[in-house]
């Protein structure tokens, strides 16, 4: 059971936008681009190089084209968007390209941000923060103290980060809170999720090699050699809860105190 169903994805929020809006700006409008696609603005700008070109992936599995599409160009960057980690890598694009901050909120001046902040309106940072890198954060969050946020992360709405928290890279969903003392990595977080205290997400094989997660009994290679967990809608874990890399949380679900998360929870 996926915590995100393939059909909800293109409604996931990354920033101020759910997918389907950022497919709809972020592709060229002199490209054809297949339904549920993303396509890089590399890739966008080989196809409009070639002019007739077709683009497909490792699959052979056609994503777009220009012109007649006569030459056929491989990609291993775009994608069908069919998995929740494809979330992550376009997360990754989108926002990496913003280039001006957007500060709406309150920061304080003990907090450190080196890179671009889109900051809602009613969102504090509070002493101690330190953002590295672009991150977006919704409305009437509460950030910090003691945090560090880097990465390409997207925090939504009315959402607390306690204490000495680290998020890198990662998707957390509108009224979520992540407890003091915790590590959130190459993750996606729904909405309404509560992480105990000390709640700490792996996302690094000890080979180095790519995570593979579970999908409908088989394992799949998501491709990523850094990838943390993907939580449903209301999970509350309890605190000191460690989650194995790759592992899913269903929604609603939930862990107890000190539980180590070795395979996926489902309802």
């Amino acid at each position: 059971m996926w915590p995100l169903s393939p059909s909800s994805i293109l409604l996931h929020r990354i920033g101020n936008h759910t997918i389907h809006d950022w497919c709809h700006h972020w592709h060229d409008p002199a490209l054809t681009v297949n339904a549920q696609t993303w396509i890089t603005k590399e890739d966008q700008q080989l196809l409009i190089e070639h002019n007739d070109a077709t683009l497909v992936d490792i699959h052979g599995n056609i994503l777009g084209s220009i012109g007649s599409g006569v030459t056929p160009i491989t990609s291993t960057k775009s994608f069908a968007i069919e998995y929740p980690w494809h979330l992550l890598a376009i997360g990754e694009e989108v926002i990496a390209a913003l280039a001006e901050s957007d500060i709406q909120g309150e920061v304080h001046p003990n907090a450190v941000i080196e890179g671009t902040l889109h900051l809602g309106k009613g969102s504090r940072i509070l002493p101690g923060v330190y953002i590295e890198g672009n991150v977006t954060i919704g409305e009437n969050c509460k950030i910090g103290p003691n945090c560090y946020i880097r990465g390409n992360s997207s925090i939504g709405d009315t959402v607390h980060i306690g204490q000495s928290v680290e998020i890198k890279n990662s998707i957390i969903g509108s009224n979520s809170a992540i407890g003091h003392l915790s590590y959130v990595g190459d993750s996606i977080i729904g909405d309404g999720v509560n992480f105990g205290a000390g709640t700490t997400v792996s996302n690094f094989r000890h080979d180095a090699a790519n995570h593979r997660t579970m999908v409908d009994g088989e394992l799949v290679d998501t491709g990523r050699r850094k990838f943390g967990t993907i939580v449903g809608d209301g999970v509350h874990t309890g605190i000191h809860t460690s989650i194995y890399p790759g592992r899913k949380l269903a929604a609603r679900s939930s862990t107890r105190p000190g539980d180590i998360v070795q395979s996926d929870i489902e309802n």
